[in-house]
């Protein structure tokens, strides 16, 4: 029986064209050990912020603490400006 020829285009590459894999393509590369990641290919998450904020814990007055909080969204910022100010540091 006659063979039907294939409609399919090769997707042979020639191997010579290959990229050159230099020491950033080293640099950036996913590294795994079987399934397990060891390092992602870029960085995971927000990129890293020049001063970052630090988390601490404080104990303020319910006072004072109701007040920020009455003002809505963002009243943990608020209350760094208010620090940052009295501190002399407002910007």
């Amino acid at each position: 029986m006659p063979m039907k020829k294939s409609t399919i285009a090769s997707k042979w590459v020639d191997p010579d064209d290959a990229p050159h894999l230099d020491r950033e393509w080293f640099q950036k590369a996913e590294i795994r050990e079987g399934d397990r990641l060891i390092r992602p290919a870029r960085a995971i998450g927000r990129p890293k912020k020049a001063s970052p904020k630090e988390a601490v814990s404080i104990r303020l007055d319910a006072d004072v603490l109701a007040h920020f909080r009455a003002t809505g969204p963002g009243w943990r910022s608020r209350i760094n400006e208010a620090l940052r100010k009295a501190a002399g540091l407002a910007s």
